[in-house]
């Protein structure tokens, strides 16, 4: 055979190949499989260096295999086993035309007419040998995806060998488009030399392969290469000094606070950018330089509300992200505020390298995802924390939480969901003794409880940003709240009102005229005992404002119902579309996370003046007012606590915007007393729910601990295990290992009760 028809059977050696050393000639082993013989014969000669690319830098030389089994070298194999189907296909074609040829060397008058018509099948023969051996094109390195990309190659179907044949199927025909036409003229010619001319067309087809893929790869290597701005360099670098400063500033216990508390001066910066926020109250400076806090000791702050509670526990959630490298919890009462801080601390994620998760409603992976150079902030709602800290928990990572942050920390004396946030603190007291939990409230009154159920310091302040004036109504006659006076009011004013005997009749509580004295330049809450009442106060009050309304920021208001449709396919509320022109809109749990997050950001840009919601609004969600309107003093049909009027009054006062924020409760003559008892008397205290809510509460507890394997446990059937005790004096529950304990009775009391009932009749 000739010279080119052994260039185009050679192999290029799979072996891994040693560099030649310089003024060396490199030698290489070639195998060259023996036609006829059977066996194989080994030969060694003088590599022939590539062609050079005159595109693209050559960065590969003439070694063109990178390691054992190479791409390349597969390549060359899937080549050269198309090649030797091809020259099959040659010889049977050239065997067929010599018999039809006529006397005088020329072809029969059939005979090229025939050749043409096997063609096609020549070509899908081909193609089928070589698509057999596709499989060792599966494992590709990722540098390669661009090229299979430009073949028509879905990297979705790596894995599906038809997808594959059939895109291998289609590069050889691109291939074979791509031919001269004079070579495939040549081909149609029965000349003694078409042999020559067709070996040659093949060599250099297989170079230009060659060729490509080193292009495709030259230029996947400088793409892929990132090319970061020397600003943002230096900017990340210097963080990271500043980040390395802090850390070893808090691990020697130093006085000196750095930049901003022992964080990076971008924190600070942040703030200022994204919160307006240039300077700390002297309480929560006070707050932060405690001692206990240094320590890394557990805490609990109280404070009235809007007084920049959740400023502190930022600022100590930072300190654990970017300092001492832990992951962060933080535990919300309800998925509306768990989505108000997602998006407020997402921002701060991105610049300073930590991910934001959230855990509310259907989202949230367990166990979370276990990362190695950023950490994660989860923020939760009381359940979806419980399910967290059990996974952490039972796949042995609950050492990796390094603070713990509830807020609302009264909701632990809030039934069923009460028990389940203390089942959670509990467990992460006794499974992990270097997680620090900080817990902080408006409205608790026994705090030295809590302090010994958490083993925690306390800190209590009574500062407010904004004066809150309260006030009752009664009929016209408005009254404030003096605990100075004999029944803890005094007369203020008589509302001054104009009302027709049909707004009477519609409006017996004169909420229009409250709500008239404040909007549209300032903000104004009502809130309402149940949702139904929401929507309806919000349309009466729309029904008796004056057209002047319409025209307040109108512009914003047709934005608003615009952007309504557009996430909800077209179909707006229709209460909402009446509403919404006036500035008016109804909130609670009935609206959709986007409607909820549309009407928000309308109301804090003042182009919605007036909300009327319910309760929920008042537990935390950053939407203050200048007035807030208590449409009854009940929710739903119970009366209302101290610590939810307290909730609710606390929106009350703009911090930076107003001077002094009020609050309404209107009430009829039959609940003068029982209001009179309320604004007098102190907060509830906070008690456990773990008895009251058995099958949720301790027995939940006691099941959970076993599944989770906190116990020890013998072959009896009886364990130690942690067991839940009552102290008599503040009414908290503890968790204490205090011996053996029958399961049985655990996993079954109500049949034990049963049995009881029995014996006594």
């Amino acid at each position: 055979m000739d010279e080119g028809g052994s260039r185009l059977r050679r192999r290029v050696s799979v072996r891994k190949r040693d560099r030649p050393s310089p003024g060396k000639p490199r030698q290489e082993q070639e195998e060259e499989e023996e036609p006829g013989a059977g066996g194989r014969r080994r030969r060694t000669a003088e590599a022939q260096p590539l062609q050079s690319n005159d595109s693209e830098e050559d960065m590969f030389g003439d070694y063109d295999s990178f390691a054992e089994n190479s791409f390349l070298a597969q390549v060359d194999d899937v080549e050269r086993q198309y090649m030797q189907v091809f020259e099959r296909g040659k010889l049977a074609a050239g065997l067929s035309t010599d018999g039809l040829r006529g006397d005088g060397g020329a072809p029969a008058a059939g005979g090229f007419a025939a050749s043409e018509t096997d063609a096609p099948a020549r070509n899908r023969r081909r193609r089928e040998d070589a698509s057999a051996q596709l499989g060792i094109l599966d494992d590709v390195p990722s540098s390669q995806g661009f090229y299979f990309e430009d073949l028509g190659i879905s990297p979705a179907d790596g894995g599906n060998p038809c997808t594959g044949e059939r895109a291998w199927a289609s590069s050889l025909e691109t291939l074979n488009e791509e031919l001269p036409q004079n070579s495939v003229e040549q081909h149609q010619q029965p000349d003694d030399s078409s042999s020559e001319v067709r070996s040659g067309s093949e060599e250099n087809r297989r170079k230009s392969l060659k060729e490509h893929l080193k292009s495709a790869m030259t230029g996947n290597a400088r793409a892929q290469t990132p090319v970061f701005s020397r600003t943002k360099q230096l900017k990340e670098t210097l963080l990271s000094e500043e980040i390395s400063v802090a850390k070893k500033t808090m691990e020697s216990s130093s006085d000196d606070l750095g930049p901003f508390y022992s964080l990076p001066s971008k924190v600070r910066d942040l703030y200022v950018q994204f919160k307006g926020i240039e300077k700390l109250y002297e309480w929560q400076h006070t707050c932060l330089t405690l001692n206990s806090v240094q320590e890394r000791k557990n805490l609990i702050y109280s404070l009235p509300t809007s007084g920049g509670k959740t400023l502190v526990a930022e600022i100590l959630m930072l300190q654990e992200l970017l300092c001492r490298r832990r992951d962060v919890l933080m535990i919300l009462p309800y998925v509306a505020i768990v989505q108000e801080k997602i998006s407020g601390l997402s921002s701060f994620g991105i610049e300073l390298g930590f991910f934001v998760e959230e855990y509310a409603g259907s989202k949230g992976k367990f166990p979370p995802i276990k990362r190695r150079e950023k950490k994660s902030l989860y923020i939760a709602t009381i359940e979806k924390g419980h399910s967290l800290v059990n996974s952490l928990i039972e796949t042995g990572r609950i050492g990796s939480l390094g603070l713990v942050v509830v807020d609302e920390l009264h909701m632990i004396g809030e039934g069923s969901r009460g028990a389940i946030l203390e089942m959670t603190l509990a467990k992460i007291l006794y499974t992990s003794k270097t997680t620090q939990i900080i817990g902080m409230s408006a409205t608790l009154s026994n705090v030295e409880d809590l302090q010994e159920f958490l083993q925690a310091e306390c800190y209590t302040s009574q500062f407010r940003p904004v004066e809150l004036k309260e006030y009752l109504k009664i009929k016209e006659a408005i009254y404030e709240v003096d605990n100075k006076a004999e029944n803890g009011m005094t007369f203020s004013r008589l509302l001054n009102c104009q009302y027709s005997d049909t707004l009477k009749k519609m409006d017996p509580d004169h909420l229009v005229a409250l709500v008239t004295e404040v909007i549209p330049n300032y903000s104004c809450l009502v809130f309402c005992p149940t949702k139904k009442n929401c929507e309806n106060v919000a349309e009466m009050i729309c029904k008796f404002l004056s057209k002047e309304y319409l025209k307040h920021r109108e512009k914003e208001k047709h934005e608003l119902i615009k952007n309504l449709k557009s996430i909800s396919g077209g179909n707006v509320c229709p209460i909402l579309k009446r509403t919404i022109p006036f500035g008016v809109a109804y909130h609670h749990s009935g609206l959709t996370s986007d409607e909820r997050r549309l009407l928000e950001e309308a109301y804090s840009a003042g182009a919605l003046c007036l909300f009327t919601c319910t309760s929920t609004l008042a537990a935390g969600v950053n939407l203050p007012a200048r007035r807030v309107i208590l449409r009854a003093p009940y929710v739903a049909k119970e009366f209302l606590k101290r610590s939810q009027y307290e909730q609710m009054i606390g929106r009350a006062g703009r911090a930076g915007i107003d001077s002094v924020g009020e609050s309404v409760l209107i009430l009829q003559e039959k609940d003068k007393q029982q209001v009179s008892e309320l604004i007098s008397r102190p907060l509830e205290n906070c008690y456990s729910h773990l008895v009251q809510e058995f099958t949720k509460g301790i027995q939940t507890l006691f099941l959970s601990l076993i599944g989770l394997k906190v116990y020890s446990g013998n072959t009896t059937g009886q364990f130690r295990m942690w067991k839940v005790i009552r102290k008599k004096r503040n009414q908290c529950w503890t968790l204490k290992e205090i011996g053996v304990v029958d399961l049985q009775e655990l996993a079954a009391p109500s049949t034990s009760h049963r049995n009881d009932d029995r014996n006594k009749s």
